[in-house]
């Protein structure tokens, strides 16, 4: 910082012709400013200044020199503009993390949108149902399902994560309509499969956790096959409500209701939450990226 300080110095006699009005300039003595330059032109063992007392000049090797620090100077304030710029318009790269299915049906489309409106953010994205943490993975923002997460990251509730559970039409009039939980111990069963394992029906019911898992026709970590096979009335599923709207909506596949809700897991307020770390929500390009997602997904969740 010394030398850039000495060169600033120097480049601004240059520009006045004066040590004096150079002084004024950074708010200096002129004795100190002149200390300065004279330590430059030692550190690069060349005489860049002819100095007397009505005026200063540059000598032969004093203008290349000038020449050369010049367009380091002006890359500088370049650098400076840039990152000035970047701390006040959303700008560089954004990595995004996401689970496989939510990413597809919900995250991607809505990114078509945000690209629009946001230029010059570059999308890094990765769709992946492994956990991801947010400093190890270096990764600004992650959508995962669950339960609260208990890392040290900002985390907003963007929908419900609940799973029904659902038959097509068909599978029911052939196997007919369960009418307790228990009675899915009888019927086949379409299971996901997460990096944690396959997940099983559960059902509370006083006060109790009971397993009304049925035999297993498929086990599979791909969400929209194992839903087709639903649709195909090849067995139960349960999904999450909003990867089965359309379905649900059309009527290819029917939700089974019982008096005791049912669950792939004992925490409770199963969501999708938006995480990211606190301090970063002030860099443009995250708080863009966030206020963005929390008001379309919300806008979007009518299940």
């Amino acid at each position: 910082m010394d030398q850039l300080r000495a060169i600033r110095y120097f480049s601004k006699v240059v520009e006045t012709g004066s040590f004096t009005k150079a002084a004024k300039v950074f708010d200096v003595p002129p004795s100190s400013l002149s200390r300065r330059v004279s330590d430059l032109e030692k550190s690069l063992g060349a005489t860049l200044l002819k100095r007397s007392t009505r005026i200063v000049k540059l000598t032969e090797v004093g203008q290349v020199y000038y020449n050369d620090v010049q367009q380091i100077l002006n890359q500088l304030e370049q650098s400076k503009e840039t990152v000035r710029s970047y701390q006040t318009t959303p700008m560089g790269r954004l990595r995004i993390s996401s689970m496989v299915g939510f990413g597809e049906k919900i995250l991607l489309p809505l990114l078509e949108e945000f690209s629009a409106l946001y230029p010059q953010i570059v999308l890094d994205v990765s769709l992946s149902d492994e956990l991801s943490t947010l400093g190890r993975d270096d990764v600004d923002i992650a959508i995962r399902g669950g339960h609260a997460p208990n890392e040290r990251v900002l985390a907003v509730r963007l929908m419900d994560n609940s799973f029904i559970p659902v038959a097509s039409p068909s599978y029911l009039e052939t196997h007919g309509m369960p009418c307790d939980a228990f009675e899915l111990r009888q019927h086949t069963g379409l299971y996901f499969k997460t990096p944690s394992g396959v997940t099983p029906w559960l059902c509370h019911i006083d006060d109790q956790w009971h397993d009304v898992s049925g035999p297993a026709a498929v086990i599979s970590n791909n969400g929209p096959w194992l839903t087709k096979k639903a649709c195909a009335g090849e067995g139960v599923l349960m999904s999450t409500r909003w990867a089965l709207a359309e379905h649900l909506e059309s009527g290819v596949l029917q939700e089974i209701k019982f008096e005791h809700k049912l669950a792939v897991t004992q925490y409770a307020d199963m969501a999708i939450y938006l995480l990211y770390q606190k301090q970063r929500h002030a860099v443009p390009k995250i708080k863009a990226a966030v206020d963005f997602l929390i008001e379309r997904i919300k806008l979007a969740d009518k299940y």
